[in-house]
């Protein structure tokens, strides 16, 4: 049985990465669940950090939206004209390597369906409904995982661990299929009032869930905007918003 490490939403950010690799305590495995650039003003160091420092523990690693807008050049599902500019110079930052990575590194599907010690897993970064532009959320889930024992998302920046229980021909199980679902929330633009790098860490021998939130020098990541996106990238670090 292993510890896995979820992350999600790392947004360029290489001070909240970072702080969340010096946390990782006996991780086996990590995965990853989309959206490791934009927003954030270090896109190639992250990249190059997740090269450099997890390739060997990586089980999965998919796009999310802006890795899907960014690298495809489709800006359309974007809700705000801050969020196309800042996906455009991202665009006109990424170097080869950074480029090279994104696109024949990571499963460009948005999803990816895996083993984890006997539980067949969802990965993927938005819904079923949408795999990379609609959340997971405990009261909406946009989608039936009725499949699955394990269902990761990311996208909100939101985390959350729950279980939901849908209807099923098993005697022995009481007719009910448990579902775990887990949000780990967002490495590098938290949104749930917490300024901290939070991820998850999944114990598959007691199937317990951590929901981590880790200290990160904020203020220094906030000093590398330069008026080049809108600056409510940079204030929302602040204060998790």
């Amino acid at each position: 049985m292993s510890r896995y490490a979820i992350l999600s939403d790392i947004h360029g950010n290489l001070f909240a990465l970072n702080e969340v690799i010096k946390d990782f305590d006996d991780i086996d495995h990590i995965i990853l669940l989309g959206d490791l650039i934009d927003y954030g003003m270090q896109s190639n160091e992250v990249v190059e950090s997740i090269k450099d420092n997890l390739s060997s523990k990586i089980i999965c690693n998919i796009w999310g939206n802006h890795e899907k807008a960014i690298l495809k050049e489709d800006f359309n599902h974007f809700s705000s004209q801050r969020g196309v500019d800042s996906a455009k110079f991202t665009k006109s930052q990424l170097n080869d390597d950074s480029l090279d990575y994104l696109n024949n590194e990571l499963i460009q599907e948005g999803k990816y369906e895996f083993d984890l010690d006997g539980k067949k897993v969802l990965a993927i970064h938005g819904s079923l409904n949408d795999y990379y532009w609609k959340s997971i959320f405990p009261d909406e889930l946009n989608g039936d995982y009725s499949d699955f024992d394990i269902v990761l998302s990311g996208h909100s920046h939101y985390p959350h661990v729950f279980q939901k229980f849908y209807e099923a021909d098993d005697e022995e199980m009481r007719n009910k299929k448990s579902v775990l679902f887990i949000n780990p929330g967002s490495v590098g633009q938290p949104r749930n009032h917490n300024p901290n790098a939070q991820y998850a860490i999944l114990d598959s021998e007691s199937m317990s869930v951590e929901l981590k939130s880790i200290k990160y020098p904020v203020d220094k990541a906030m000093d590398l905007y330069d008026g080049s996106i809108d600056d409510f990238y940079r204030k929302r670090l602040e204060k998790g918003i």
